[in-house]
């Protein structure tokens, strides 16, 4: 029988680590089970020239037909509507010389060129939204709405937001939380008949993770101890630990407000950040008043995150819980609770809290000030740890790869009949 073609488009780079561990893994997961992907995604110069031919290899190994667009952000809004026009045209071509069965679009521009596909040609697609994506651009204050030509904008795609809910396939959220939000919209005065009337086909697949790759018995103690020796952690020291960038949502101030306090209750406390943003890190450090020896910053590959993770004690995130965070899925939270590692995070951020306190992984702060960071570091000094050790299967009951990829093929099946 022959293949069903998929078309996969990503705004986000293949070079880039998030196409790497969110966008790649899930198409060699579903490629096993008779589909063919064709892969468009926008990709950054300065990237493509150093890794594209790691991912050229493995598309290969998967039999997928990847497709580069360079990506152009240097003028706001005029180099998004250049994409997404190089986008449309790559896409009409693609479907002349090999018929597209089902367009999977990954996120709201994408699915510009999905929404018009299956206006004028009938394709199927599958509105994979990753969150709210305009409300992020104006809760990130990249889009300021006192501007009117963001205004319009920011108009324009909540506009295609509804009618790419209305005419998808099916629908695919992060979070409980965001499919909780999405449905209520269908009761607002303001909303349109169609999507009043529409019986949604939401599925919800958080940002999942390669429990093979992120497995504490594959990191042997020899690789623990050359790490902590070229750190210098000790065994006495309790390791707070963060994973992943310092960007426009986490909120790096509070964390390290958090560790001022947990010092003063541990004096053998350290704060290691694996991250590529040292020089804002250490900056802000030494704004805080924090000692430069408790602080440790370390760069790697994606392939050596985990290793890094094990020597944490404990993890921390705080993430601003605006009101389009309630569809954001941490991918960092799968990272962590994959490797058994406890996880302090705030509330008001997709499913993050309610999935902490359900699988008991960690801590929640409510808000944050001194006495609940306090409330917190007690909790903690107070803890065996022992609570944790099944952490790591509790995280397969969600996060596993093979499962959100089980998910999806499910819902291909759907739309396709």
């Amino acid at each position: 029988m022959q293949k069903k073609h998929i078309l996969f488009v990503s705004y986000d780079g293949m070079t880039d680590s998030l196409g790497q561990s969110q966008v790649l893994p899930y198409i060699r997961e579903i490629s096993k089970k008779g589909y063919r992907y064709t892969l468009i995604s926008f990709e950054k110069d300065h990237r493509y020239k150093q890794h594209h031919k790691t991912i050229e290899q493995i598309c290969a190994n998967s039999e997928v037909d990847w497709i580069p667009i360079s990506y152009s952000g240097s003028i706001p809004i005029i180099s998004t509507i250049w994409n997404v026009y190089r986008l449309k045209k790559e896409v009409f071509k693609l479907h002349r010389r090999r018929p597209i069965d089902l367009f999977h679009s990954r996120s709201h521009v994408p699915s510009l060129a999905a929404h018009a596909l299956f206006q004028k040609k009938n394709v199927p697609f599958l509105f994979d939204m990753r969150g709210f994506w305009a409300d992020e651009r104006v809760d990130g204050k990249v889009w300021d709405l006192g501007n009117p030509v963001f205004k319009k904008v920011y108009e324009f795609f909540k506009r295609k937001e509804i009618e790419f809910l209305i005419d998808a396939g099916a629908i695919v959220s992060l979070t409980e939380n965001g499919k909780k939000e999405i449905l209520s919209w269908q009761h607002k005065h303001t909303t349109p008949q169609a999507l009043r009337d529409k019986q949604l086909d939401i599925s919800v697949i958080p940002c999942c993770v390669d429990t093979e790759l992120f497995n504490p018995a594959k990191i042997s103690p020899l690789r623990q101890e050359e790490i902590r020796s070229s750190l210098d952690i000790h065994s006495e020291h309790f390791v707070l630990g963060y994973v992943g960038s310092i960007g426009t949502w986490y909120m790096l101030p509070e964390m390290l407000d958090f560790f001022k306090v947990l010092e003063l209750s541990n004096p053998h406390a350290i704060f290691l950040f694996v991250s590529n943003e040292g020089d804002k890190i250490k900056e802000l450090v030494a704004q805080k008043g924090i000692s430069a020896s408790k602080i440790r910053v370390v760069s790697c590959l994606h392939s050596q995150v985990a290793s890094y993770i094990s020597l944490f004690s404990v993890s921390i995130y705080f993430i601003i819980p605006a009101y389009s965070k309630k569809a954001s899925s941490p991918t960092k939270q799968a990272e962590l609770m994959s490797m058994g590692i406890p996880v302090i995070c705030n509330s008001g951020v997709g499913d993050s809290d309610l999935i902490v306190q359900k699988y008991n992984a960690g801590w929640v702060v409510e808000d944050f000030t001194k006495e609940n960071y306090q409330k917190v570091i007690t909790q903690i000094t107070e803890s065996d740890f022992s609570e944790f050790e099944d952490l790591s299967t509790s995280c397969k009951e969600i996060f596993q790869l093979e499962r959100g990829a089980e998910i999806f093929e499910e819902t291909y099946r759907r739309i396709l009949g």
